[in-house]
């Protein structure tokens, strides 16, 4: 018991004395019976021994702070919190139990069909498949290349980092995993993965052909590309990217729409936008060669982003929602893939989307033509420039590819998906493990309180904003079946004959007969 708590103690105490007296002399036995129930009651509010919710017209926060600050219950619906040491010397630890069972009631819902993207899963792991599965030794043979390593025994999460990482790219992936155990506790088997949190995939086809065909450790990662074997991941910006001050996805969606709704889709710039890092790539370099000058337009109004200078500001001019006042804008690759490209199609505007290398969890099923449209890698300034005329020559078909690319985003990429891909990927890799996981001598226990509670500035906000707060009481999507080779090749060849299309269509570089 604290000083606070005595106190008022000693000093209720006195006030009972006193009215004791007075209650003997003037009701007898049951007065003094029903103030001493009463003093009783108030004594235990005030040390929070009695929740005072219980009574009828009390406040409920006392309820609410209660049920957050029992973050190991399986009850249904008990929320999670943070639960920071106040010691500054104590070193942060993860709870010492976890939930041991899950149970919600799915009676009232049924689960929902996962985006047709997931399909992609089964694609990814099909290699390994063939091979009759993924051995410890598989695994640890991504060492030389992998980033960090993320293993889950009994729901504890433990991770070893082998090299440094640009960023808060690990952080954030790792912050990402625990949320997933958090908002299906129990739900997911004990895992064992290696983690690859660079720019390019690492795992080339071309090294395991001939004698070692089937030997290629399995590595997750944020891109993949026709040459490689990484296994895809939903990226770290899902749960914020505070070094450019971008928020945990679940926001800035919402805001996204709202900058969406700004400017209607007439009223906008009738040009192609695009503002970035140019330095990052050749086809970058070139993209700006089709800039305004007193000698060409090609109808791109392109901004080179001066990251430094920006760093030193925090970022707080390259506020994604309110960049949605152009009618196109573009997307292209950097060292690789860019996290740039959901912020691009979300945005309601046609993209102009330049032939990409790389592929990310859900770019693999977006359609030309439908969800954006497609721009020369060898030929981007002519490109560019008629796709905008088309545009601008048919406004009612161009505003509605911008649309299509937008709810693509705003309904197949909801953050509820971004969990359930994590959660069935997880699932099927777990499946062709042919070991039981154990915990690395050299790894370190994470969990959200030893993340979050020592994180500062940004990293602490968008940690505490993009936490799960409550398990689900909803099962996962329901996964659609695999790729038979027949459906898989149908719909790569739809994808290339209508990039096909439109490289004739411009090659004529007359528009008025086609048709989609």
């Amino acid at each position: 018991m604290d000083a606070d708590h005595g106190s008022w103690l000693q000093g209720a105490k006195a006030i009972w004395s006193i009215k004791m007296g007075q209650e003997l002399k003037k009701n007898g036995a049951i007065s003094v019976t029903l103030f001493l129930i009463i003093f009783i009651i108030s004594a235990l509010i005030a040390i929070s021994w009695v929740d005072i919710s219980i009574f009828p017209g009390a406040s409920s926060q006392k309820a609410l702070i209660t049920s957050a600050e029992s973050p190991n219950s399986t009850q249904k619906n008990n929320g999670y919190s943070l639960n920071c040491s106040t010691d500054q010397n104590t070193t942060q630890t993860c709870p010492k139990t976890y939930p041991t069972r899950h149970e919600p009631d799915y009676s009232s819902s049924s689960s929902e069909a996962c985006p047709e993207y997931f399909r992609w899963i089964y694609q990814d792991l099909e290699p390994w498949r063939k091979s009759n599965g993924i051995s410890k030794d598989l695994v640890e043979s991504g060492k030389s290349v992998a980033d960090i390593r993320i293993v889950v025994v009994n729901g504890r999460v433990y991770m070893e980092k082998y090299r440094s990482v640009f960023g808060t790219r690990d952080v954030f992936t790792v912050w990402g995993i625990l949320q997933l155990l958090r908002l299906y506790p129990v739900k997911l088997p004990d895992l064992d993965l290696m983690f690859g949190c660079g720019d390019r995939p690492v795992i080339r086809k071309r090294d395991y052909r001939g004698v070692n065909a089937g030997k290629a450790p399995p590595m997750f990662h944020y891109c993949g590309d026709e040459s490689s074997l990484d296994l895809v991941f939903p990226d770290w910006s899902f749960w914020g990217w505070p070094e450019i001050n971008i928020k945990p996805w679940e926001s800035l969606i919402e805001e996204l729409e709202e900058g969406n709704n700004r400017t209607k889709w007439v009223e906008r710039e009738p040009y192609a936008y695009w503002k970035g890092n140019s330095r990052l790539s050749k086809t970058r370099r070139d993209l700006m060669k089709c800039n305004l000058t007193d000698k060409q337009d090609s109808n791109a109004r392109l901004y080179t982003l001066a990251w430094n200078q920006e760093s030193r500001k925090g970022f707080k001019h390259t506020n994604l929602a309110g960049q949605c006042v152009h009618r196109y804008k573009i997307y292209v690759e950097g060292v690789a893939w860019s996290v740039s490209e959901k912020y691009i199609l979300a945005c309601d505007s046609m993209t102009l989307l330049v032939n990409p290398r790389y592929y990310d969890f859900f770019t693999r099923s977006l359609i030309p033509t439908v969800h954006y449209w497609p721009i020369s890698q060898n030929d981007k300034c002519r490109s560019v420039k008629f796709a905008v005329d088309w545009g601008n020559s048919h406004p009612a078909k161009a505003q509605e590819i911008g649309k299509e690319g937008s709810k693509f985003i705003q309904e197949e990429l909801q953050i509820e998906h971004v969990y359930d891909y994590m959660f069935h990927l997880l699932n099927e890799y777990a499946k062709l493990l042919k070991y039981k996981p154990t915990v690395p001598p050299e790894a370190v226990e994470i969990c959200s309180d030893t993340m979050a509670c020592k994180a500062k500035g940004l990293d602490r906000d968008f940690m505490t904003q993009s936490m799960v707060k409550n398990p689900s009481n909803k099962r996962a999507c329901t996964m659609p079946p695999p790729y038979n080779v027949s459906d898989l090749q149908a719909f790569l060849e739809r994808k290339a004959n209508l990039i096909e299309k439109v490289k004739m269509w411009e090659a004529t570089g007359n528009f008025s007969g086609f048709q989609f």
